[in-house]
């Protein structure tokens, strides 16, 4: 899959461009705060019709502007056909708009997984330093991407979990035959995610730590391993174990809504043991068999968005990372990067197809 070109309005710091990418790789150069990073943000929006960093619509419209604008030209899949996707937002109407080839989406979430994408940034050192919930945010994020039932269940399973709590908030005696009739379609939907979950960690783990292995030139052993409550019965039995904790608490203390991943190296908590190095290492490595799944899943090479991703690697694994990258087996890359003669060495290294991009207050200058 290849992204062609793409015209940008008013998105954060991009006032206007209008760009053409190479069909291997595109390297943006510039300082901290230039735009480097909105451009791959625009690319991201594209493929699943919200900001990487978290940011409302809103927040994305440059200051001044009252609508934000992103139109790119695709060719997709082995057939190369074309897929042009627009995604507008204007302040004060009924919200964004997004449409492919012309035709505007009833529902957001059919979108997801026709452009499949995956970014590195350092903003993923939350996937190692921050709660559980960061960890669930990235998996229901790749889920969604290659299995649609997936994103439904997600969907079902936070509107049931949102009823029950309301209900066990305002005592649940009265509504006890209602608890109980949620717990039972809660625990349906549930066992769905549990299972995807498992069945997608299983694939995943072995492949990071190839992945690692390859990056890191065979130095250590890492895991990721999936943590359930549904591990220990189904999640039916487990609210009726709980019924007196949750009513005390006003809230439900088991479920897939307390899942986590638990990433080692050399069978020590990689949060606590890891190197800055080491840690930056296996989440490129999360990230590459994000790209090897969706690939073995889809068929599609998605797009890889690599932000700043040479911080805290070492000359040797900046090397390892890039020669797997610009490999056949991969497709269409974005890099940033404020080092010039990095970028230069890179690509005089990889000897393939590219563009080099200078980057200043979002205006955007081919070398």
């Amino acid at each position: 899959m290849v992204l062609e070109r793409i015209s940008i309005l008013n998105f954060k710091n991009i006032t206007q461009a209008d760009l053409s990418f190479s069909a291997n790789i595109n390297c943006l150069l510039g300082n901290n705060g230039t735009g480097k990073t909105n451009l791959l943000d625009a690319v991201y929006y594209l493929s699943i019709s919200k900001s990487a960093m978290n940011l409302t619509d809103g927040q994305c419209v440059t200051h001044g502007s009252d609508f934000f604008m992103v139109d790119g030209h695709y060719l997709v899949g082995e057939d190369e056909r074309r897929e042009n996707i627009t995604c507008s937002f204007k302040k004060g109407s009924s919200g964004k708009v997004l449409k492919r080839n012309g035709k505007e989406y009833e529902r957001m979430a059919d979108h997801i997984g026709v452009l499949p994408i995956v970014m590195v940034s350092p903003a993923d050192t939350a996937l190692i330093n921050e709660s559980a919930d960061e960890r669930r945010r990235f998996l229901n994020g790749f889920l969604s991407q290659i299995e649609r039932d997936y994103l439904g269940a997600l969907v079902r399973y936070n509107h049931l979990l949102a009823e029950r709590n309301k209900i066990l908030k305002s005592g649940g005696g009265y509504y006890a035959d209602v608890l109980t009739i949620v717990n039972v379609q809660l625990a349906d939907v549930a066992a769905v995610i549990f299972a995807k979950r498992k069945e997608f960690i299983d694939k995943l783990s072995p492949i990071v730590s190839g992945y690692y292995r390859a990056i890191s030139d065979d130095r250590e052993d890492v895991s990721i391993t999936y943590k359930s409550d549904l591990f220990e019965a189904p999640l039916e039995e487990l609210l009726e174990k709980s019924a007196e904790r949750d009513r005390i608490m006003g809230h439900t203390t088991v479920g897939v809504h307390r899942d986590d991943l638990v990433m080692k190296i050399l069978d020590y908590p990689i949060r606590k043991y890891g190197s800055q190095g080491q840690q930056k290492c296996i989440l490129i490595a999360m990230k590459l068999a994000q790209f090897e799944i969706i690939k073995q899943v889809t068929g599609l090479r998605a797009i890889m968005l690599l932000d700043d991703v040479f911080d805290k690697l070492d000359f040797l694994r900046v090397e390892r990372l890039m020669e797997i990258v610009s490999g056949d087996h991969f497709g269409q890359i974005f890099l940033t990067d404020s080092n010039k003669v990095r970028i230069e060495n890179i690509i005089r290294q990889i000897n393939t197809n590219h563009r080099i991009f200078t980057v200043e207050a979002g205006d955007f200058t081919e070398i």
